[in-house]
């Protein structure tokens, strides 16, 4: 069974021989969701689901709520602009959610009319198929496929806790991929829609200097969601790789508050600014775009599977930076963001001295430098919340810090339920290594990788070694017997199933890995793990190989 994706060949085929190390290709496995792999689904992800459902409901209830009172005191300009950065950014956002859904449902419908055939099983199930399009066409045109996504990501999350090992494996890689669009679909609403909307409503105020409680309650519903999305973002985006530890819920509640602070403070600046200079805020805003635009082109991410759509997606984060810093190149990010949150201190004090020396006369001295210490303190306190988390709280550990690192103890259950102790010592350097060998780690340990060349007199040790690990390989500790290491590596041989040789090279983090962003691989996954008994693998092709090596590894594709 063979499929291309994108320019990238891809194979599956049953694997159920040993593989050494020194086999091409980046081999990789989503984490399970039982002991053997991720985290089980718990309530406290549930709450954090229904939360994000609170927060949706919030933000758009709140701005429709204003536009209706703007309505009716006769502010139709207000009206109009407010109505629109809700309508049209929804609009768009359900015609991509609904693009995504035609993608996925189309090929599985055809397959369950096909399988059907025209018996009388073949009646209902069309019946079904038409009902779950019409379904969904109603709740797009209502601009609800988030909500809907939400309460399917809801009930995925709960069989895959409820159900046994080999469902429950499916129902956790659709939980992934659910997950995984509605963070990309959420964060370009929040910053197609609750940005600018915090902006208006903020300048509106200032230029009335009056605060209605709506005004208030819509502009902080928006901050939050923005905040909310960027940290979420984040947290699914690193629970998809198995090759970056996960993010905990207190790391996540710090990212949003460092958010929370840094980008009230920049829409607080920019509405003052605006209050007094309309024209000059329009074409500060575009330059500072471009900048950030080429900026990001510069760096060469990798996000996208074409040039275009790397270019779009590079403009899109353009409209992110205008009011927050968002990593988008893997790699140490310390003088990238300390270049960026330079720029933006400079830009907050110059616009809101701008303002404080062009201001209204109905501006009191007093309520300005209110206004001034309210825009400095809450910059300052994002600062805090970064370093924070930065020092204390980071999945990787304190990145801030010279020289860091970390000694786990922790029983590690194999693929097959074994289990061993494995002490593992890393520093930073082997911590951020993305180009390697690895299967299904335990989503305790970062990734390793021997950096030096191996002495002539150790080679047959190392591949004894290697035989005894073919998939994921640590320094075993002193306690690891190896009669409990070669029982492991035996039983995982017996245990490998089906492995999708996709390629291309691995995409590095902070990108998302190319099997969650092309549909075609989700569905040849997911078809493979209601087939076989156990999950299949992902392997990648290794950027490290030398061309004899591609030129070998090409030809067995």
């Amino acid at each position: 069974m063979a499929a291309k994706s994108d320019g990238a060949a891809v194979s599956v085929e049953d694997d159920n021989t040993p593989r050494s190390l020194s086999e091409p290709g980046i081999p990789v496995t989503r984490p399970r969701c039982s002991a053997a792999g991720g985290k089980p689904y718990t309530l406290l992800d549930c709450c954090w689901v229904l939360c994000a459902l609170l927060v949706f409901f919030s933000d758009g209830a709140t701005d429709l709520w204003l536009a209706a009172d703007y309505y009716l005191r006769g502010d139709y300009w207000w009206f109009g602009l407010t109505l629109v950065f809700v309508v049209v950014p929804s609009a768009v956002v359900q015609v991509l959610s609904f693009r995504w859904f035609v993608y996925d449902y189309s090929d599985l419908s055809c397959a369950d009319g096909a399988a059907s055939g025209s018996g009388t099983v073949g009646a209902p199930r069309r019946c079904c198929i038409v009902c779950m399009w019409v379904f969904q066409t109603v709740l797009h045109v209502l601009q609800l496929g988030q909500v809907w996504r939400y309460i399917h990501a809801l009930y995925l999350g709960a069989q895959s806790r409820w159900h046994s090992n080999g469902p429950r494996r499916h129902f956790h890689w659709r939980l992934m991929f659910e997950s995984a669009d509605i963070t990309m679909l959420r964060l370009l609403e929040a910053f197609l829609k609750s940005a600018p909307q915090l902006v208006l409503q903020l300048s509106i105020m200032i230029h009335g200097n009056i605060v209605l409680p709506l005004q208030g309650l819509s502009a902080s519903a928006s901050l939050v969601s923005l905040a909310w999305m960027i940290a979420s973002y984040q947290k699914v985006l690193r629970d998809s790789r198995d090759d970056k530890l996960p993010m905990s819920y207190k790391a996540v509640i710090t990212q949003m508050l460092w958010h929370f602070f840094t980008i009230g403070a920049r829409t607080v600046a920019f509405a003052l600014f605006a209050s007094v200079f309309q024209l000059y805020f329009g074409i500060f805003i575009v330059s500072h775009w471009c900048v950030m635009t080429f900026w990001i082109i510069q760096g060469e991410t990798d996000f996208c599977m074409s040039k275009w759509e790397e270019i779009i997606y590079n403009m899109v984060v353009g409209i992110i930076y205008i009011f927050c810093w968002f990593n988008v190149k893997e790699g140490p990010s310390r003088l990238r963001m300390t270049v960026y949150y330079s720029v933006t201190l400079v830009e907050n004090v110059a616009l809101t001295a701008a303002w404080y020396t062009y201001r209204g006369p109905h501006t009191s001295d007093s309520y300005a430098l209110v206004v001034v210490c309210l825009v400095a303190c809450s910059f300052a306190l994002g600062t805090f919340f970064m370093l924070v988390y930065y020092c204390w709280l980071h999945p990787d550990g304190p990145v801030l810090g010279s020289q860091w690192g970390g000694c786990v103890d922790e029983g590690v259950v194999s693929a097959v339920g074994v289990a061993g102790v494995i002490d593992a010592c890393l520093t930073p350097s082997q911590g951020s290594q993305t180009d390697m060998v690895i299967t299904s780690p335990p989503r305790t340990l970062p990734r390793t990788k021997d950096t030096g060349e191996p002495v002539p007199g150790e080679r047959d040790k190392d591949r004894d070694r290697d035989s005894c690990l073919p998939v994921f390989q640590v320094r075993p500790s002193p306690s690891s017997s190896p009669a409990l290491l070669h029982r492991t590596s035996s039983s995982s041989r017996a245990q490998e199933g089906p492995v999708i040789r996709i390629d291309l090279p691995r995409k590095r983090y902070p990108a998302w890995d190319a099997h969650f962003i092309d549909r075609r691989l989700r569905k040849t996954i997911l078809l493979l793990e209601t087939s076989s008994s156990v999950s299949p693998r992902i392997q990648y092709r290794s950027s490290m190989m030398g061309s004899k090596e591609v030129l070998e590894y090409e030809t067995t594709v």
